[in-house]
């Protein structure tokens, strides 16, 4: 069996957390035995950059995918296989479409059988509701998405009348072993203060961003004993944001520093205490049960989480190794346990990874329920 995976890397050079997403789905299906493709569509507004073909060089030779990889530009492969040597093996292959992003018609069309990954859950489902091209929901033969609540009674998100079957992001935990280093006092993340989409609005009702929801837990250093710190992207034009974070406390590090290739974010993930951050808006407010592929390497390293609710709590177990918020206070009270049970929390934390989202568990469900054998 061939599974071509698709998915923005070369579009977002240097964002490690990103391609992570990626090779982690790459990764898990080759250890089910599958013969693994990757395909990227290298948008209009990256032609000219230099950096996406080198980048995605880089991490495809770096996991020896270089054979089996390719970078298109319209019809031209820029990087790897052709297209008609790609549109060869879509004909007894399955497209797994991370968000969607293979859209070229002459390959697309070409798959034996078409399945969507959706890992933005809401920004999908209202953009395609409200008829907008940008949600690439449409001509996939199966669709599944890490929204896990989607379809529940308290969730808004519409199901479109779709089925959508919930999916977790699956972690090689090979390449994700549990790390002893790191300091326990030390708190992180990684983070893009606003992400590549606006708010959405729907019905009179704005769903946010991160950023409107991390200004809420702005004080949180001033509450606690513990050190936190944020690699983060963030526009110059949100130094007020960005002064008001070093005010409270939060030491704001270099994001290409602590994660422009693969295994700096490792490092940087591996060599932290524990992590706390908040959500985008859209996952907290729909409460889709949403979870970060980011937090669940915490996790598999080892690293107790100390993250926004955004309805996970419904499906994994938390109190020890993992721990949801709502308030300030709850924050506060969360790290402050991490801070008392370290060695406790950190236990649980590999465990809840290796029972939920060990790519070996994940997997072979999804492939049974995409059709792939």
């Amino acid at each position: 069996m061939t599974v071509v995976v698709a998915g923005a890397l070369a579009n977002k050079p240097g964002q490690s957390g990103e391609a992570w997403v990626k090779l982690s789905w790459i990764r898990g299906l080759q250890r089910l035995g599958i013969d693994v493709w990757f395909v990227e569509q290298l948008a209009d507004s990256m032609a000219q950059d230099d950096r996406a073909p080198a980048w995605f060089r880089s991490v495809t030779e770096r996991f020896e995918l270089a054979d089996s990889a390719a970078l298109l530009a319209g019809d031209e492969s820029l990087v790897g296989p052709s297209l008609d040597e790609l549109r060869e093996v879509a004909t007894e292959a399955t497209l797994v479409n991370i968000s969607g992003h293979l859209t070229l018609p002459r390959l697309f069309e070409a798959f034996r059988r078409r399945v969507l990954v959706d890992i933005d859950p809401g920004f999908t489902q209202f953009w395609h509701e409200a008829g907008l091209a940008g949600a690439n929901v449409e001509g996939h033969d199966v669709y599944f998405t890490i929204g896990e609540l989607i379809g529940t009674d308290d969730c808004p998100i519409p199901t479109v009348g779709i089925d959508w079957i919930p999916v977790r992001q699956p972690v090689v935990l090979d390449d994700w072993p549990l790390a002893a280093e790191g300091e326990a006092e030390r708190f992180t993340t990684v983070a893009t203060w606003r992400g590549p989409y606006g708010p959405v609005e729907v019905a009179g009702r704005t769903y946010g961003l991160k950023v409107h929801e991390f200004r809420k837990f702005i004080e949180l250093p001033q509450r606690s004993e513990q050190r936190f710190e944020i690699a983060l992207d963030i526009h110059p034009g949100d130094e007020r944001d960005l002064a008001a974070l070093r005010d409270h406390g939060w030491s704001v590090a270099d994001p290409q520093r602590v994660a422009g290739d693969p295994d700096a974010l490792r490092s940087y993930i591996q060599g932290s205490g524990a992590e706390f951050s908040a959500a985008q808006g859209m996952y907290v407010d729909t409460a889709c049960g949403w979870f970060s592929d980011r937090t669940v390497r915490y996790l598999a390293s080892g690293k107790p989480a100390v993250v926004q609710e955004t309805g996970f709590s419904r499906l994994l177990p938390v109190g020890t190794g993992l721990i949801g918020f709502r308030t300030l206070d709850e924050a506060a009270d969360a790290v402050a346990d991490i801070g008392a049970r370290y060695a406790e929390h950190s236990e649980a934390a590999r465990r809840i990874a290796e029972d939920y989202f060990d790519s070996d568990r994940v997997l072979p469900s999804f492939c049974e329920q995409a059709g792939i054998a």
